[in-house]
């Protein structure tokens, strides 16, 4: 019965005090973070492998700047979506959650941002290397579409239309 309560409370903001706020806030986006973190890393590795394989050095050059423009991409990505973490290690008592939560908060967003790019970019490249050019700016711009669609319009439009209830 406790549980039902303290979720009937957090649905109440106005009974939620502002600690309570910002502590289930923080908790809520390292929870995200810790479904996004996995599939940056995956892409990551991949990404690391490249170079090692067989048909590396048969890349166009276009196909390599594509790669480093991708790789780093996903470099900074991880860095941001580790981020909240490594700071609330370092700054663990530090009594400024409201802060660090402000932080990790843009972080995120920008290594979610960062992230779709990697992703864009990754289509991209193996898009060109299985097929070719024409299809591989069509499949990448389709995946930005899509990101775009799903990780920032619906959002942002279901957003607009709870802010008038």
């Amino acid at each position: 019965m406790t549980d039902v309560r303290t979720a009937q409370r957090r649905d109440d903001s106005s009974e939620e005090s502002r600690k309570e706020r910002v502590d289930r806030e923080l908790m809520e986006l390292l929870n995200e973070l810790r479904v996004a973190l996995p599939g940056v890393q995956f892409l990551f590795a991949f990404l690391l492998i490249v170079p090692f394989s067989p048909q590396a050095p048969e890349l166009s050059d276009f196909q390599r700047d594509v790669y480093l423009a991708t790789l780093l991409a996903a470099a900074v990505a991880t860095g941001l979506l580790i981020a909240p973490a490594a700071q609330h290690r370092v700054l663990f008592r530090q009594h400024d959650k409201e802060a660090l939560l402000q932080r990790s908060n843009r972080s995120a967003f920008l290594g979610l941002t960062v992230l779709a790019l990697a992703i864009v970019g990754a289509v991209l490249l193996v898009t060109d290397v299985l097929f070719d050019l024409t299809l591989a700016w069509v499949t990448a711009g389709a995946v930005a579409v899509f990101l775009l669609w799903w990780w920032l319009a619906v959002p942002y439009w279901l957003r607009s239309r709870h802010r008038g209830n």
